[in-house]
């Protein structure tokens, strides 16, 4: 996937197994209901958000949680496995932020939704992120694209998108990170615009 290193000594997915858990693992209780259907775990890192959730990484993913091996190996940005409005949700944990192009790989996402299905994200606040690693020496992850990413970053890029509701959101829990549940509407058109975040 884009922006992710593959090396399996990083620093961060090493201080994650050795300390914490996997990011999901933080957030399943409250965002797992919203997963529906047939569904993906984007970037799952070995610990899918639920069982039933196909699991999309890179091949080799740069960090590994869990048991369960990489169903489809390839990049985020592209699910060409997947047909328009195929799937009931799309969870994402801490990869959207990877990406230069958030745009872009928003609207992939969402173009594989079929309408009423759930784009769950669960996305680390930048600022709140780099304050966190240097108050308690937590490595900071490199990968990260835009200094300005927050839930009000790509909360604008999807009013941009347009055909969207938000059903779901909290803009700061477990230390650093924010979440949000949109739903997309059968009005969704997907048509690119020129202007991009």
């Amino acid at each position: 996937m884009a922006g992710l290193r593959a090396n399996v000594q990083d620093p961060i997915a090493r201080f994650f197994r050795e300390r914490t858990g996997s990011e999901t693992s933080r957030c399943r209780a409250r965002l797992a209901p919203f997963c529906e259907g047939y569904g993906l775990d984007v970037g799952y890192g070995g610990d899918p958000v639920v069982a039933h959730a196909i699991r999309v990484d890179m091949p080799v993913p740069y960090t590994h949680f869990g048991d369960d091996p990489v169903q489809l190996g390839g990049d985020a940005a592209s699910l060409h496995w997947f047909r328009d409005e195929a799937l009931g949700f799309v969870y994402s944990s801490h990869l959207l932020e990877d990406f230069e192009d958030t745009e872009a790989v928003l609207r992939e996402w969402l173009r594989v939704l079929k309408p009423g299905g759930r784009l769950i994200l669960f996305c680390p606040d930048e600022q709140v992120y780099r304050a966190h690693c240097a108050r308690t020496g937590q490595p900071y992850n490199e990968g990260h694209r835009h200094a300005d990413f927050s839930l009000e970053f790509v909360k604008r890029i999807l009013a941009h998108i347009g055909g969207t509701q938000i059903v779901h959101e909290c803009p700061l829990i477990d230390d650093y990170s924010w979440e949000l549940v949109c739903v997309k509407q059968a009005s969704w058109s997907g048509v690119l615009q020129e202007h991009r975040f």
